[in-house]
């Protein structure tokens, strides 16, 4: 429970105490510094990163979809503070594959991931590589064509994976049984490729060729596993051909949509992965929504309720093309689009849709049209934009947040209050307003705080006033 400058507030009635727990508005505690850790030209180093990064101590790791020595795709390395770039591996097409749109997964000191295209059949392939960029191995070459046909191990993966034991699990875009994409799993050695579940399609119209399916299609999203169910999207097909929202069993049986989007206030084309909290998913629509510029949606893990949670409208930005991540009761994530630079942005919201705030607007010099999400380390957010910069190649940037507030705790002592916080949270005045209406009026507490221990302590005696209490600075 933090309380810092009218984020996290407890409610005191008295005589009887009462506690009540507020949200982090995002959009109070939002203050935060860009910076461009590297931009990449068109030459040997890769340019384009589409896919996220991953943080290993103070190194991330991540992709270049073009570029390097056969323009085919990198894999880089780049320490937090940006003082450096490593290249790890040139993709060669064959037979180790090329365009590394996804992001890679880090399990000890090995790296795993996938490329839409190349390998032996041409068709994308799984990868490991070590940190160190030695011992590239290609652990499968998908076969299946891109069209429906007998092999049905899918084609051209564009998400990244998720790692359980030694089993990766994964979506390729095509290929399957139908054409329509697939589920897969492969053990972390390349062994055991299993198609857990082939999108299906059934022909509406024979003369024209139109597939409408009820189960999605072309799935682009990494998948999300909880328990022995994963969770993912497709951005086609489902009821409206708009995009649904599946799970299925690690086994491949006890496949089921939870939600098929239809383009009123839900959206469309929800392309990327999930998160979870609780029993609730998390994700964003590509297209759709009010504004026709995407959406941030909830889902019930067993699809009963469904929550738009925002809609873009432009100028906070639109279509979103990768998934969120979470801290606390914030969601962070980027739109492709939009913004006050047309370039896409960075943004937050609670959990509960209030709050929405833009992180950071591109504008082409800092980067432009972000494709992948953000993760979170400390309180620093680390992303990607695929173009802008220079030659319009992309970068890699940070985005800095305030630190995280202090700890506020309340408890009562037979007839007082004592409120205590670290002494490590250096500058806060504890302060106390009697009622939260508009405009407030907040009151330095006296007596001022001793030091018990490592804490700061005050004691107040109970009295018939109700009070509010906040740390401000």
């Amino acid at each position: 429970m933090s309380f810092t400058d009218a984020d996290f507030k407890k409610r005191v009635l008295l005589p009887a105490l009462i506690l009540a727990l507020g949200l982090i508005p995002a959009g109070q505690a939002m203050a935060q510094t860009f910076k461009m850790l590297h931009f990449f030209s068109y030459d040997n180093g890769g340019n384009d990163p589409e896919g996220g990064l991953v943080i290993a101590g103070n190194n991330l790791f991540g992709t270049a979809a073009e570029g390097g020595s056969q323009s085919v795709g990198t894999l880089f390395e780049i320490p937090t503070d940006g003082t450096s770039y490593t290249l790890l591996h040139t993709f060669t097409n064959s037979p180790d594959g090329s365009t590394p749109d996804a992001g890679l997964i880090l399990s000890g000191n090995t790296l795993y991931g996938t490329t839409v295209q190349g390998g032996i059949f041409g068709n994308g392939t799984i990868f490991t590589i070590n940190t160190n960029g030695q011992d590239f191995t290609n652990l499968y070459s998908f076969t299946s064509s891109p069209f429906p046909g007998t092999n049905s191990d899918g084609a051209n993966p564009h998400a990244s994976l998720i790692l359980s034991g030694n089993i990766l699990y994964g979506t390729a875009s095509d290929g399957g049984r139908w054409g329509r994409g697939t589920v897969f799993a492969i053990h972390t050695d390349g062994s055991a490729f299993t198609n857990l579940h082939s999108f299906t399609a059934v022909s509406n119209n024979l003369a024209t060729g139109y597939f409408s399916n009820n189960d999605g299609m072309f799935p682009s999203g990494a998948l999300l596993l909880s328990g022995n169910t994963l969770f993912g999207t497709a951005p086609g097909g489902g009821s409206e051909n708009l995009g649904t929202v599946f799970a299925l069993n690690t086994d491949g049986s006890g496949f089921r949509i939870l939600h098929s989007f239809t383009n009123n206030f839900d959206g469309s084309a929800p392309g990327a992965g999930l998160i979870l909290s609780g029993n609730t998913l998390f994700g964003t629509d590509e297209e759709g929504g009010t504004n026709d510029l995407g959406a941030i949606f909830a889902v019930t893990t067993n699809g009963m309720q469904f929550t738009a949670l925002h809609n873009f409208t432009g100028s906070d930005g639109g279509q979103p093309n990768d998934g969120l991540i979470m801290s606390g009761n914030i969601l962070y994530g980027t739109t492709y689009e939009g913004g006050s630079g047309f370039d896409g942005t960075a943004f937050a919201v609670n959990t509960d849709g209030s709050g929405f705030t833009n992180l950071h607007n591109f504008s082409g010099s800092d980067g432009s049209h972000p494709t992948a999400g953000l993760i979170l380390s400390g309180n620093t957010l680390y992303g990607t934009a695929t173009q802008g910069v220079d030659q319009g190649n992309g970068d890699v940037f940070s985005i800095t947040l305030p630190p995280a507030p202090p700890l506020l705790i309340i408890t009562r002592l037979d007839t007082d209050v004592v409120l205590r916080w670290p002494t490590n949270a250096q500058g806060f005045i504890l302060e106390f307003a009697t009622n939260l209406v508009s405009p407030v009026v907040w009151n330095t507490n006296l007596p001022p705080p001793i030091i018990v221990n490592t804490n700061y302590a005050v004691t107040t005696a109970i009295s018939s006033v109700q009070k509010f209490y906040r740390l401000a600075r």
